[in-house]
């Protein structure tokens, strides 16, 4: 299995789905909640990013695998947040499911 269909799985694989979804208010608190993760998230994003590319310009190119490992991971954070804040999924992100 090569990373892009691992990528694809995390994001498009099998979620447990809860049975019953969060009632409007508790919906209304997680997403305001959630979109402040969100904007912390895309502030996390821009420091990694000029860091991996600091590292990139000072070694010929190569980019740090844990950096990019991290980027991947965030990226997929991000995918199940807007899902739930969209309605496209039921399951909130980390921290209240596990990080897969």
């Amino acid at each position: 299995m090569d990373n892009n269909d691992k990528l694809s799985g995390r994001l498009h694989g099998e979620q447990n789905e809860p049975d019953e979804g969060d009632g409007l208010v508790m919906r209304i608190l997680f997403i305001i909640l959630i979109g402040v993760m969100m904007s912390v998230s895309q502030t996390v994003l821009w420091v990694v990013t000029v860091i991996q590319l600091i590292i990139r310009v000072t070694n010929n190119g190569t980019p740090n695998e844990r950096l990019a490992d991290f980027g991947t991971d965030l990226g997929v954070w991000m995918a199940k947040a807007v899902r739930y804040m969209t309605g496209g999924s039921e399951v909130k992100p980390w921290p209240w499911t596990e990080i897969d």
